[in-house]
């Protein structure tokens, strides 16, 4: 039975990098139809919500994977179970392990030239077995996105490496999917620089501690330093805000929950809105009726003609002077 997790509108399934793995291998095996696997981490939760087809493109994936430290703890602290982080790279390396040892099929899509080209001869070395169908660099225009469909479908790869950055593979995989007829794509984003060597991935120490993004943050501070600092504060505060209110939720069950206060049910809101309407009405009135109750009659008459008089006055002074002028 599959478990999932959900965390700021995102279902996620609880799996370990090799049962991920494993499933994609499964369904390369016995599917012919696109499957679309995402890997998504705090950047892209961000993303989310404020791009509607990304957002759209991640809730049709078949399977989506928790990528990063700072969403599993916060599915974990929201009460929930995820087993472990399932890094892009990780599964891409385990993915191309389970290739070599089916006789399946993988193309490369993304990167420089350079980069896809040294990539392919790594993984002919790491994987002796590999069958790599195609590859081709991430540099192409609007005009050139049907040419390479059918190029890819023409390969007869049952694997598809997407190695371009979000939000475009997580759209183009969607839009693409039932043209393509790859069993599996899989966005991978920058682990082509990585595996191909131009980029050094973070010790395991920083990737256990969940502190992956500030390596990359501290081996290209000028490029990620203002999308991290804008990320990863904002994801703080919204994982934060789930977090307390699944806890609420679960302290007490019988109210509803909305971001990180609780709400009564709707025909309660419904008479609270009605009876501070009501209140509001008696409050305007009872001002209304202070304002006109404050001076006796009286007296309000008195001021009148004393302004009536004082106003009498100026005008027969102001005719004096015209007088006096001619």
């Amino acid at each position: 039975m599959k478990q999932h997790a959900s965390l700021l509108g995102v279902e996620f399934d609880a799996v370990t990098l090799d049962q991920a793995a494993q499933r994609c291998v499964d369904i390369c095996l016995r599917s012919n139809n696109s499957h679309v696997v995402m890997t998504i981490n705090a950047s892209h939760l961000c993303m989310m919500r404020r791009d509607v087809a990304l957002a759209h493109a991640c809730s049709a994936a078949d399977m989506t994977v928790a990528d990063g430290m700072p969403v599993v703890w916060a599915i974990r602290a929201s009460g929930q179970h995820m087993p472990e982080r399932v890094a892009g790279i990780d599964l891409m390396e385990g993915l191309l392990r389970g290739a070599a040892s089916n006789g399946l099929c993988v193309y490369f899509l993304g990167g420089h030239q350079q980069v896809v080209e040294k990539l392919v001869r790594v993984c002919e070395a790491r994987f002796p077995q590999l069958k790599i169908a195609g590859f081709r660099n991430g540099y192409f225009g609007p005009d050139e996105h049907e040419i390479i469909v059918d190029e890819i479908r023409a390969s007869g790869a049952h694997i598809l490496f997407i190695g371009l950055p979000s939000p475009f593979k997580e759209v183009w995989s969607e839009r693409y999917r039932d043209r393509l007829q790859v069993p599996v794509i899989l966005g991978v984003g920058g682990s082509f620089d990585v595996l191909a060597g131009f980029i050094r991935r973070a010790p395991r120490l920083f990737q256990s501690l969940g502190l992956e993004w500030f390596w990359r943050l501290m081996m290209e501070p000028r490029k990620l330093w203002r999308r991290y600092l804008s990320t990863n504060s904002e994801f703080i505060w919204l994982a934060f805000r789930e977090v307390v209110a699944r806890r609420a939720y679960a302290a007490r069950p019988e109210e509803a929950i909305a971001g990180s206060a609780s709400v009564v049910r709707r025909d309660d809101r419904k008479v609270g809105t009605e009876r501070r309407v009501a209140d509001r009405r008696i409050l305007v009135r009872r001002r209304s009726s202070v304002r006109d109750s404050q001076l006796p009659i009286p007296d309000r008459r008195r001021g009148i003609e004393r302004r009536i008089s004082e106003r009498r006055a100026r005008s027969a002074n102001a005719l004096k002077g015209i007088e006096v002028s001619a």
